[in-house]
C-alpha cells in the first residue's frame, strides 16, 4: 500500500474509494485563510482540491497515481471547478518544488514507511511561498487501528515529530493531536489527527 502500483489498482475500479468530503482539519484551518494558490499532495480522488477550488482557491492536486488523478479531474469537472484546478503526477517521497510556490501546501493521511514523513514535510515546505502556510495531517498512533500491519502502524506519527523538518523561516502555529470521530465498518471510533500548521515568514 506504500507504492504506486497498489493505488493504481485501487483506483482502477468503478467504485469511489473515498467519501469526496473535505478532510476535517483542512476545513478547520483553510476556512480562515484568504484564497490564493494551493497544492494538495496525495490528493487521491480530489475531495480536498474540489473543496478549496469551490472557495476560490486555484489548486494543484498532486498524487503518484495516474488513475487517482484521472478520477480527481473528472470529479472537478463534475463539480464545475475544472478551470480552477490542475494536476501533477509526482511521488511525495521524491517531490521537488522546482521553483513553484503556493500560498497553501497541504497533505492529509500520507504515511510513507520508516518515518519518511519528516523528509516529505521538509520537501513540501520548499513549495510554500513567503507568508504562506503548510498544513500536514496524519493518523496519530492509536490502539484502535488493530487491523493494520506493523509497518502501517509505524508509519503513523505525532505532529511534534515533524518539527525538525521545518526550515528556520517557518513558525509553527498548530502542533497537536486533534480528536475526531470516525466510522469504520459501521462502528464509530475515536481517533486523533496529528496536525501541524506552520507559516513561512514573509
Amino acid at each position: 500500500m506504500f507504492e504506486a502500483p497498489s493505488w493504481e489498482e485501487r483506483y482502477s475500479g468503478e467504485q469511489q474509494v473515498w467519501s469526496g468530503n473535505p478532510n476535517t482539519q483542512l476545513v478547520a484551518e483553510a476556512s480562515a485563510l484568504t484564497p490564493r494558490t494551493a497544492l494538495d499532495v496525495g490528493c487521491g480522488e480530489g475531495g480536498d482540491v474540489i473543496w478549496l477550488a469551490q472557495r476560490g482557491w486555484t489548486v494543484t492536486g498532486a498524487d503518484f497515481s495516474a488513475n487517482g488523478l484521472a478520477r480527481a479531474a473528472r470529479h472537478a469537472e463534475e463539480a464545475g471547478v475544472a478551470d480552477r484546478t490542475d494536476w501533477w503526477q509526482v511521488d511525495a517521497r521524491t517531490f521537488a518544488a522546482e521553483g513553484r510556490q503556493f500560498d497553501l501546501v497541504t497533505t492529509h493521511f500520507l504515511h510513507p514507511p520508516d518515518g519518511g514523513m519528516v523528509d516529505v514535510t521538509r520537501r513540501l515546505a520548499g513549495a510554500v511561498a513567503p507568508g504562506g502556510h503548510l498544513l500536514v495531517v496524519g493518523h496519530a498512533p492509536s490502539g484502535v487501528f488493530t487491523q493494520l500491519s506493523d509497518s502501517h502502524r509505524k508509519a503513523m506519527f505525532l505532529a511534534e515529530e515533524l518539527l525538525p523538518a521545518l526550515p528556520d523561516d517557518f513558525e509553527p502555529l498548530v502542533v497537536e493531536q486533534r480528536p475526531r470521530t470516525a466510522v469504520r465498518d459501521g462502528v464509530t471510533i475515536e481517533v486523533e489527527d496529528a496536525t501541524l500548521l506552520a507559516r513561512r515568514r514573509a
